[in-house]
């Protein structure tokens, strides 16, 4: 059973939203899928909330930063949304759990050197631990110096960069229902679904 962590000490950086996604994608693919939130702000759980009965279902799970449990029996994929300023105990303890840990980091300045240290720590614990890390380039805009740096500093650690996902209102859009990318007709967010498929191998990649 593969548990995905979306993880970044910063906050604002899109982890419930790259969380929701992910499992919304698992649940097209007929996955029994729980998303946990261990975010005090709750976000995932409000998406859960919004979503409509009648799309793929993914299921809740009760779940606190002190308390991490193996998730109940029957449930396939497990995607599990973090708070900011994750360290210490709560770091490992979802860590622990983790078969894939993803870190959403955007192109600005103050995200990257807000990220590093928790970047480099996270690798050798994942190399550790045999855990998978990497990073999602998050509400990126083409071409632009911001993007040029983070790439930068994304060649410099021992982390790889998984996809860059732009910038656009789809994800708000879509959040705002309680749906994913997968959950509307393609053709309306063909550019973000291309934007995915290197994270989907990555997913599902042993």
């Amino acid at each position: 059973m593969p548990v995905i962590v979306v993880a970044n000490p910063k906050g604002g950086v899109g982890k419930s939203t790259l969380s929701s996604n992910i499992a919304g994608w698992f649940a097209r693919q007929g996955h029994a899928v729980m998303l946990g939130d261990v975010d005090r702000q709750q976000s995932s759980r409000l998406w859960l909330r919004l979503r409509p009965a009648h799309l793929p279902r993914v299921v809740t799970w009760d779940i606190s930063e002190d308390h991490i449990a193996r998730p109940p029996k029957g449930t396939t994929h497990v995607v599990l949304d973090t708070p900011a300023g994750l360290h210490g105990k709560g770091l490992d303890a979802v860590m622990k759990l983790a078969d894939k840990v993803i870190v959403p980091l955007q192109a600005s300045v103050f995200d990257i050197y807000a990220t590093q240290d928790f970047l480099t720590a996270l690798a050798k614990k994942g190399r550790a631990e045999g855990k998978q890390v990497g990073v999602v380039g998050n509400r990126i805009k083409d071409h632009t110096k911001a993007t040029e740096h983070l790439c930068e500093f994304l060649a410099t650690i021992d982390v790889p960069l998984v996809t860059l996902l732009r910038d656009t209102q789809n994800y708000a859009h879509l959040a705002a229902h309680g749906l994913s990318l997968w959950d509307v007709p393609a053709n309306r967010v063909e550019k973000d679904l291309g934007q995915w498929a290197p994270l989907q191998d990555w997913l599902t990649a042993p």
